[in-house]
């Protein structure tokens, strides 16, 4: 019956950033899904804005641990190819 008790929260770990956590990894998951599809467009198009986003929305998770910066960037990285035509 002792694997079914969870262990008390260390002194440095609360609750609220164990869902941090997660919903980090959420956000990272999705901008990596959604920059894999912008950086097969921008290479089947020939388009270099999309595929440097599509780029950088697989690699910035990795780079940023709060969630309104994941979000904040992830937002700008989406709308970059609709606002920079070249």
């Amino acid at each position: 019956m002792q694997s079914l008790i969870v262990p008390p929260l260390s002194a440095g770990q609360s609750s609220s950033s164990s869902i941090e956590t997660v919903n980090s990894l959420f956000v990272g998951i999705i901008a990596g899904a959604v920059g894999m599809g912008y950086f097969i467009y921008g290479k089947r198009q020939t388009k270099l804005v999309p595929m440097l986003a599509g780029l950088l929305l697989c690699v910035y998770p990795y780079f940023t641990d709060n969630l309104l910066w994941l979000c904040v960037i992830g937002a700008g990285l989406l709308a970059a190819p609709f606002l920079i035509d070249f």
